[in-house]
């Protein structure tokens, strides 16, 4: 069976057509979080098959995949790469209304051309022709990106990366600009002392810096970030449950980093106050460099600890949390504020139910200096489909200033992800093509076309000013 999706797909009114077509499709891509391999990217990678490229380390998949009875072996384990393939055009019948489907057929459409749909009847010759496909120079990693117009990436780089890899590209003719993010998390991962230990000592020598107090940790990781910076970083970000923001004394906090150095039990009080004071300073790391942070708050992570023992993190047992958000975002951004340390900000939720709250949140810290400044960044992780989107649109709109959002990313670790940009761009003007529609907005065509190119594209640039 052809394919359901066609020129017009979520387009529901003319407006949402005429404002898709004339200004968003074509718009470059600004990727500015994303977890792709800068090596894959280095080496302009080819892939044997599209297994390789689709079904490695997407946890989405996985889940699915486990959810239609699929053994292991199929998902994470020796399978072979055809037969992880077949499990999953198996699979795929059964994701009908999951975004996943959506997602599987734009990505045959746009990158192989392929208007059918994926089915355990369809997968044999599917997999021939991607085969082929992948394995000519035009299908490599370079290409891949190029041919989903994206211009800028920014990979998620721990501190004691050594960048090499970004180095290369640099040095390379991939026509892609491509730059490292920081995200410190590990350096306040005292919850776990053994390994925190393991990656101090990493940190330490990478370096140079005898790492004995929490002072010096932060010398250490201010050497880091000059490096990052010398090698093109302009952006933060950090994965947290919440903002951290219990009280302490400096006191305290190295009392609890010698505590953690020597491997000491340490209480959940102990463990909260010292990623609190982390988070402060990381903050005020990045405001010193004037650069731009990112908080993404929310995760309840590794859920099965059967599966976690067996197959590690970040395969796909990781689901919403229900933290409390309000009072430690309001009290960490007050204390930056006060002292003048809050820099461009973004600030994504995991629960929709905190949508209301981090919407109005960043209002409270706009200050008149940058438009947009602090941002409520686009729906993340299990939010990130079409009801997830249209939500977090329509409660900005509410709440803020829609017109100076900085738009979508794709938060992945495959390069066939880029359509997701497009699904974006199309459910954005389909929104706004309603309220036309409805009367609620004018027709307008440049005044919208504006708005929407602004947001898919131009915010971005200025923001982040790559």
């Amino acid at each position: 069976m052809k394919t359901f999706i066609n020129e017009n797909f979520l387009l529901k009114t003319s407006v949402a057509q005429y404002l898709y077509h004339n200004y968003a499709e074509k718009m470059p891509i600004i990727d500015y979080h994303c977890h792709l391999s800068p090596q894959m990217i280095a080496e302009n990678h080819k892939f044997d098959n599209i297994a390789q490229a689709w079904l490695y380390g997407d946890h989405y998949k996985w889940r699915a995949m486990r959810a239609d009875g699929k053994d292991e072996r199929f998902v994470t384990g020796n399978a072979t790469d055809r037969e992880k393939f077949q499990a999953w055009a198996e699979t795929v019948p059964d994701t009908l209304r999951n975004p996943l489907y959506h997602w599987t057929h734009l990505e045959l459409l746009r990158y192989f051309n392929i208007k059918e749909l994926l089915d355990e009847r369809s997968a044999y010759s599917i997999w021939e022709k991607t085969s082929q496909m992948l394995d000519s120079d035009n299908f490599r990693v370079w290409g891949l990106l190029k041919k989903m117009n994206v211009e800028t990436l920014c990979t998620t780089d721990d501190p004691i990366d050594d960048l090499r890899w970004h180095k290369m590209i640099k040095n390379s003719q991939c026509p892609i600009k491509v730059l490292p993010a920081w995200r410190p998390d590990k350096a306040s991962a005292i919850e776990n002392p053994k390994a925190y230990v393991d990656y101090i000592a990493k940190l330490s020598e990478t370096s140079d810096i005898e790492i004995n107090s929490f002072e010096t940790l932060f010398k250490a990781l201010d050497k880091r970030m000059d490096y990052f910076e010398q090698n093109g970083c302009r952006l933060a970000d950090f994965g947290v449950d919440f903002l951290y923001a219990a009280q302490y004394s400096d006191e305290e906090i190295e009392k609890i980093f010698s505590k953690a150095l020597l491997q000491k039990p340490l209480d959940a009080v102990e463990i909260l106050k010292f990623k609190s004071a982390c988070l402060y300073r990381f903050a005020l790391q990045v405001k010193r460099h004037n650069w731009v942070q990112q908080f993404h708050a929310g995760p309840l992570r590794n859920n099965n600890s059967r599966l976690l023992t067996t197959l590690g993190p970040d395969t796909g047992f990781d689901s919403i949390g229900d933290f409390q958000q309000a009072t430690n975002m309001s009290r960490l951004l007050d204390r930056l504020d006060c002292g003048n340390n809050l820099a461009k900000t973004i600030l994504y939720n995991l629960n929709p139910a905190d949508n209301e709250v981090f919407a109005t949140m960043i209002g409270n810290f706009q200050d008149g200096t940058i438009a947009g400044k602090m941002q409520w960044g686009a729906a993340w992780w299990f939010l990130d489909q079409k009801d997830g989107m249209e939500k977090q649109l329509n409660c900005l709109s509410n709440h803020g200033l829609l017109s100076r959002f900085v738009g979508m990313l794709t938060d992945s670790r495959s390069f066939l992800s880029y359509p997701r940009h497009e699904y974006f761009r199309r459910v954005l003007c389909n929104v706004i093509g309603n309220d036309v529609e409805n009367g609620e907005l004018p027709y307008d065509m440049d005044l919208l076309g504006t708005m929407v190119s602004n947001i898919c594209y131009n915010n971005a640039k200025e923001y982040f000013n790559f």
